[in-house]
């Protein structure tokens, strides 16, 4: 009986995102005869130890980032966390270097981990970044998150190629000079028709404490609206729990099939514009409204970017009102791309070696 292959899956740990995505690339690679071991750090390690927890799982030095107070220092608090950031990179790649030689990886699938990389076997970066967005310093992160693709065997990203697309300029560059492949959009969750029991539910996740900030915000907008909402913290913890505020159900996380359920469920999603959480309701085609996280660029850009289409009413964090759910009634919603993957094709790259 010919041996199994085995593939090293390592997505960030910045949100709940680069975790959640890597879901369907698992799912597939596992149909398709891989072994998958999967690697990471925090928040983003323990949900996929839950979604997947016949897998071997292996913890990486952690980057650290989080989010300063006030959105607008978030550039110079990033910058000043470069040694860190640096020295996680170099640990990271000694790291990975090991577990090649100790489980006989035979292929690497990063997303967004810089250091989860090998000479030795085809190396994978999933990023729907080429133009990493920074404002007056977008050239110049963008130019260095490039070098760092370039190192890589291949770049998959997670959109179409076409007009049709959803990561817009983050994710299309003319004349690049590295394999870059658009694998369509990535999501764990199915569509279905069912009743529906919440008329709001809000999806939170996101590093601290800008996440924090939006949950109070939220509860204190929310606290005496007589709608049934549903607030999903996105907080991965040991333990599902549940609790009450007012007509609020909290619940700290769900996992994929509970989530898919619940998002099938409501009337309307309000969430932070990751694009993740962007692919998984346009799979969902959810009526939905974005509150892009203060100083992440990328967010605002996506947010305005649906909103000047047409697509999904959205506004800043401090000036949310439960008042603005009103325009939602003016936007299209977001539709799902008919494209089937073809995997094995995909994965060949994995049986070249």
């Amino acid at each position: 009986m010919m041996q199994r292959k085995t593939i090293l899956v390592a997505p960030l740990n910045w949100g709940l995102g680069h975790a959640t995505r890597c879901i369907p690339i698992i799912n597939e690679l596992i149909i398709h005869g891989f072994k998958v071991i999967v690697a990471g750090d925090g928040a983003a390690l323990l949900l996929l130890q839950k979604e997947f927890p016949k897998l071997e799982h292996i913890e990486l030095p952690s980057y650290n980032i989080t989010y300063p107070r006030k959105g607008n220092k978030f550039r110079w608090n990033l910058l000043l966390k470069v040694p860190h950031i640096l020295k996680t990179i170099a640990a990271e790649k000694r790291r990975v270097s090991k577990i090649v030689e100790e489980y006989n990886i035979k292929g690497i699938i990063s997303d967004n981990r810089w250091g989860v990389i090998s000479k030795k076997v085809p190396s994978v970066f999933v990023t729907h970044q080429l133009h990493v967005l920074s404002g007056s310093t977008t050239s110049i992160t963008s130019k260095l998150h490039q070098n760092i693709i370039r190192k890589f065997t291949e770049c998959w990203i997670p959109d179409f190629k076409g007009p049709r697309n959803l990561s817009g300029k983050l994710g299309h560059i003319n004349d690049l000079d590295f394999p870059v492949k658009y694998i369509g959009t990535l999501s764990r969750l199915r569509q279905e028709e069912i009743t529906k029991n919440y008329d709001i539910l809000i999806l939170l996740s996101g590093p601290e404490p800008q996440r924090t900030m939006l949950e109070k915000r939220l509860l204190a907008e929310f606290k005496d609206d007589a709608r049934n909402i549903l607030l999903v913290r996105g907080v991965v913890e040991n333990e599902e729990t549940v609790s009450y505020f007012g007509n609020i159900k909290i619940i700290n996380y769900l996992k994929t099939d509970a989530l898919s359920q619940a998002i099938n469920e409501s009337e309307l999603v309000v969430a932070r514009s990751g694009y993740t959480t962007i692919m998984d309701l346009a799979a969902l085609e959810k009526k939905c409204f974005f509150i892009p996280t203060p100083g992440q660029y990328e967010q605002k850009y996506l947010a305005k970017r649906l909103k000047e289409k047409g697509i999904v009413a959205s506004c800043k964090q401090r000036s949310f009102t439960k008042k603005k759910l009103l325009s939602v009634t003016l936007y299209s919603g977001l539709s799902k791309e008919k494209h089937t993957q073809d995997y094995g094709k995909l994965f060949s790259l994995f049986h070249s070696k």
